[in-house]
């Protein structure tokens, strides 16, 4: 337990027995009040200072000025009328408890999103004079050999250059299963080397690596507020005023009508009123409770390896009615392979060489195929200049000659007919100085989850599902086939994606959400346009995660499915929450108002009210099972 929580127990119990022991104590007169003001002060003094400091900033109405208002007026009353202190004490304290029970709470659930997103690396092992010396991670540079022993976090992400091993990715992705890592294998920050020493070779620097990425979208996710928090602060702020008039009404009204028709106006009955009308209108479930819920389903996502970037788009996920996807990378495992090979006016074994020199400064996954097929090392000095046409393919100089290697526009481009035909596959053609030479058919393979995970986005009530793909209308048909996807568009620009993004958008209502799933670089545009852009984190590009309102650290397609549900769970907590407490409150106020209840109710209504709030709101970190 923290040092505050600490403090405030001790004052509860200090209290309470103070209080206890003063029934045993029989008092009278001005004494008594001295006497039960000690355990009114212990217990309360927080209260009437914060009071007080929220008058003198003209930040007046809060829950504070309430209770304030509300015991001190009971202790006047006690003073005046009977000499009962008891309940205006018994009110601070419950009231006391009800924040302890808050902080302790929220407090836990901090903790325990704390404990999960605690992967930043204290150090990196960089080798020097033959001995390893531990440096701040910040100050290692871009190609910096590091060592990481088994047991230690990866500290920046880096490709493997020496060494086998396994990898705990737990905390990045929410998967228990470890993850064999070999020479040439890419790895990310975050993850726990398991078994074997790896050597690595940085590829970014420590701010722009995985983890810091991750720590970053966690520190800054609540600041990005949903609508319905926006919509309980403005509520707070009109409410809490309006309850203050209305006790003030309550307290002098009665007593005035009272005087009018000439009756005794009972002062002391209605004001006791009015103050257990201030107490039971404290609006704490509500205030604390909504964001609390919010910041559970954040880190309940979290936990499976979804990072949502803000409130605003967990709600947003939630109403959720179209999901697009990219298709290579996305629904697809981004690893191509050359399957044929067609060459017209060279070998075979030419024709790709040509192509992997022309592709050699690509990070495409295409491009990966073509210099994986041609299995040689690059002769990257008879390679000059190198241009890519967006959307198309690439025209490089190699030994001299200019090469394009693309796609049929390209080829339409530069004056050469291909013909039609209808591979399995992506027809990948290749011309060298304006002449046809030919073209290799590379395939993508489906993610073993993508049909699942269409199939369960339409259980889940996705009323439609739509692929947008550059690859041609008869591969992208095919696969949408397979898949199960509603609608599919194929060979297209990232501009036209953008288009058919803001196309569907004016299409739907404005509670019908389109999401879009992406990965690559060509995909930030369309991820920044869509109303929840969904990016791939494992193998998505730093511009597809950076433009991305939710990043998927696994690359698993169900687990948008589980977005969407636990954005549901969450919203209806939060709605829970909400008709709960105005409902109890509404309640509460009316039956004070008649004089039925008396603050003792008035105390439920608020602090008991908040717990089961409280309690209720904690439920959207369990989401395993969804």
């Amino acid at each position: 337990m923290a040092k505050k929580q600490r403090k405030m127990l001790l004052r509860i119990i200090a209290s309470s027995a103070m209080m206890i022991g003063l029934f045993f104590i029989p008092t009278e007169g001005i004494l008594r009040f001295f006497i039960y003001l000690i355990p009114y002060l212990i217990i309360g003094y927080d209260i009437l200072i914060k009071a007080a400091k929220g008058i003198w900033r003209r930040q007046v109405f809060d829950e504070n000025f309430l209770m304030a208002v509300a015991t001190v007026g009971a202790m006047i009353i006690g003073v005046v009328d009977n000499g009962d202190y008891v309940e205006a004490i018994a009110v601070m304290l419950f009231y006391q408890i009800g924040e302890l029970f808050q902080s302790y709470a929220v407090g836990k659930s901090r903790r325990s999103i704390s404990a999960l997103m605690d992967i930043r690396p204290d150090y990196a092992n960089v080798e020097k004079d033959g001995k390893l010396a531990e440096v701040d991670p910040d100050e290692v540079e871009i190609g910096t050999v590091i060592v990481v022993n088994p047991g230690e976090r990866v500290p920046i992400d880096g490709v493997v250059i020496q060494g086998e091993s396994s990898l705990n990715t737990a905390a990045l992705t929410g998967e228990s299963l470890p993850r064999d890592v070999v020479v040439g294998d890419e790895i990310i920050s975050g993850c726990i080397n398991m078994t074997g020493v790896l050597k690595v070779r940085t590829t970014k620097e420590f701010g722009e690596s995985t983890v810091s990425k991750i720590l970053d979208l966690v520190e800054n996710a609540s600041s990005r507020k949903s609508k319905s928090e926006n919509f309980i602060s403005k509520f707070a702020r009109i409410y809490t005023p309006a309850v203050c008039a209305s006790a003030l009404a309550l307290a002098i009204i009665p007593p005035v009508v009272s005087i009018v028709i000439g009756t005794t106006p009972m002062w002391s009955v209605w004001i006791y009123r009015a103050l257990s009308f201030l107490v039971a209108s404290c609006p704490c479930a509500l205030v604390v409770s909504i964001p609390l819920s919010f910041f559970c389903g954040l880190g309940g996502a979290g936990k499976t390896g979804i990072l949502i970037k803000g409130s605003n788009y967990l709600e947003a996920l939630s109403k959720t009615g179209c999901v697009v996807f990219d298709k290579t990378g996305t629904l697809t495992c981004g690893v191509f392979e050359v399957t044929e090979i067609h060459a017209s006016s060279m070998s075979e074994s030419r024709l790709i060489e040509w192509a992997s020199l022309a592709e050699s400064a690509s990070s495409h996954p295409i491009s990966k195929s073509i210099r994986k097929a041609y299995d040689k090392d690059i002769d990257r000095e008879r390679v000059g200049s190198i241009k890519e046409v967006c959307g198309k393919g690439v025209a490089a100089e190699v030994d001299g000659a200019l090469v394009h290697v693309g796609n049929a526009r390209l080829m339409k481009e530069i004056g050469i007919d291909v013909g039609t035909r209808q591979p399995i596959g992506t027809e990948v053609h290749v011309a060298i100085d304006g002449k046809y030479a030919g073209y290799m058919v590379i395939a993508d393979v489906l993610k073993p989850n993508s049909k699942h995970a269409v199939l369960a986005l339409v259980h889940a009530g996705v009323k439609s599902t739509v692929m947008l793909t550059g690859d041609s209308k008869a591969v992208a048909e095919r696969a949408a086939k397979e898949l199960g996807i509603d609608e599919v568009y194929s060979e297209l620009l990232p501009s036209d994606k953008v288009d058919m993004v803001e196309a569907l958008i004016k299409k739907r209502r404005s509670d019908c959400k389109v999401a879009f799933v992406g990965d690559g670089i060509n995909d930030a545009p369309v991820l920044s346009r869509a109303d929840i852009g969904i990016a791939m984190g494992a193998m998505g590009s730093d511009a597809a995660i950076e433009a991305a309102d939710v990043v998927l650290m696994d690359d698993d397609p169900m687990k948008i499915v589980k977005a969407i549900k636990i954005s549901r769970k969450c919203l209806g907590i939060v709605y829970q929450n909400i008709v709960f407490a105005i409902a109890v409150k509404l309640l509460a106020l009316i039956l004070v108002a008649f004089g039925i209840a008396n603050m003792w109710i008035a105390v439920f209504a608020d602090v008991g009210v908040a717990i089961i709030a409280i309690l209720n709101a904690i439920r959207a970190m369990f989401v395993k099972k969804l």
